[in-house]
C-alpha cells in the first residue's frame, strides 16, 4: 500500500554540526479524513544520532533514534522525541480546549514482550514515575499520544473512528504468540463498547518472512495456540551463491539431522497480527499493512536482527487532538 511522508520538521538539534533535517514519518492515507487522529511510524532518518550510522556519512546528517539505549546520548534522544511529535502534529497548531498551543506527551512503555495490555492515564497513576511495564495500551482522553518502540518487533496501531479511542501494540513473536493485539482490541470492545464496523488498524514497519528466521520451538508455541499456525512458516533455502559455488567448503561432521545446512523456518509475523485483527472482529478491508521489512532496508530503518543488536529504536505513534 501507498505511505505519505511527513513534511519536514523545525527544531535546532543539540549539536550544531549535525543536520537535523526533520524526521521522515510514514503515515496511513486511508487515515488522512479523521482530522482529529495523529498517527505515524518513525523511520532513522531526520534527527541528530549519529552513533548507528551505517558507514561514514559525508553529509553528517543525524539520524532518528527514538530509544535511550545504552550507546546514544539522552540529549540527542530527547531531541529526537521533540522533533517526531513536531512531525506528528505537522502544520495545524495543537490547541487544548483553554485555547493554549501545547505538545502532547508521548507516553512510552516499558516494553517486555508480554500480552499485557494498560489503560492509559488510569494504570499510569499507580505506576508513579516509572513507565508502566506492559505491551499494549489504549488511551480514551482527548490529547493523549501513545507510542510504541520497535527495532524489527511489529508495531499495530488501533483506532474507533466513532468514540475517538486508540490503542497501541508491540507485538514480537512472544507478544504475538501470547495475543497482545487481539487481547487489546478485545478490550476495546469489552470495557469501552468499540464495535467492529468503527475500528481500523494500521500495521508498520517490521521485520518481514522474507527475513525472519526462527526454530522449530517457535512453530510448535505457534502450533498449540493457533489452529492457522502452518501458514504461518515457510521453509526458505539458503541462495547464497557462495555455498553454490563452493559446496565442499560448508560441509559439517555433525550427525544427521543437527546441521544448519538446508531450509531454515520463517514466521509471517505480519500475517500472524493481521489474523488477530481480524479474529477480534476487525473486517479486512480495515486493516491496513506498510508491508515494509526492516530487515531488507536498513537504510531507512532501524533493525535489530539485520544490525546484530547495535541499532536504535523506532516508534509507532497514535493518539488524538485535544
Amino acid at each position: 500500500m501507498a505511505v505519505k511522508r511527513a513534511d519536514r520538521a523545525a527544531g535546532a538539534p543539540k549539536n550544531r554540526a549535525i543536520k537535523a533535517l526533520g524526521p521522515d514519518i510514514l503515515r496511513v492515507p486511508q487515515w488522512q479524513r479523521y482530522d482529529w487522529l495523529l498517527h505515524g511510524f518513525s523511520t532513522r532518518a531526520g534527527g541528530v544520532s549519529t552513533v548507528y550510522q551505517p558507514g561514514a556519512r559525508k553529509d553528517k546528517c543525524g539520524e532518528l533514534n527514538l530509544g535511550l539505549t545504552a550507546a546514544d546520548l539522552p540529549e540527542n534522544v530527547k531531541c529526537n522525541r521533540e522533533l517526531f511529535v513536531q512531525a506528528l502534529l505537522g502544520s495545524a497548531n495543537h490547541r487544548s480546549q483553554s485555547g493554549q498551543t501545547e505538545a502532547p506527551k508521548l507516553r512510552l512503555l516499558r516494553q517486555i514482550h508480554s500480552g499485557l495490555v494498560h489503560r492509559a492515564g488510569v494504570d499510569e497513576r499507580s505506576a508513579a514515575t516509572e513507565p508502566l511495564r506492559g505491551d499494549g495500551w489504549i488511551a480514551t482522553e482527548p490529547g493523549a499520544l501513545l507510542g510504541i518502540q520497535t527495532a524489527d518487533c511489529i508495531p499495530v496501531l488501533v483506532a474507533d473512528v466513532r468514540q475517538r479511542i486508540v490503542a497501541a501494540f508491540h507485538a514480537g513473536w512472544r507478544g504475538t504468540l501470547a495475543r497482545i493485539v487481539e487481547r487489546g482490541v478485545g478490550r476495546l470492545r469489552a470495557e469501552f463498547g468499540s464495535q467492529p464496523s468503527d475500528l481500523t488498524a494500521a500495521i508498520g514497519p517490521g521485520i518481514g518472512r522474507c527475513c525472519y528466521s526462527v526454530g522449530e520451538e517457535v512453530r510448535m508455541e505457534f502450533a498449540s495456540q493457533f489452529s492457522y499456525a502452518e501458514t504461518l512458516f515457510e521453509e526458505v533455502f539458503d541462495l547464497d551463491p557462495i555455498k553454490e559455488k563452493y559446496p565442499m567448503l560448508f560441509l559439517t561432521a555433525r550427525a544427521p539431522g543437527h546441521s544448519n545446512l538446508g531450509p531454515s523456518l520463517h514466521l509471517d509475523l505480519v500475517e500472524a497480527n493481521r489474523r488477530q485483527l481480524m479474529d477480534a472482529g476487525i473486517a479486512p478491508e480495515k486493516i491496513h499493512a506498510l508491508n515494509l521489512c526492516t530487515s531488507c532496508d536498513t537504510r531507512r530503518f532501524f533493525s535489530y536482527r539485520a544490525e546484530q543488536g547495535f541499532t536504535g529504536r523506532m516508534v509507532s505513534a497514535i493518539g488524538t487532538r485535544a
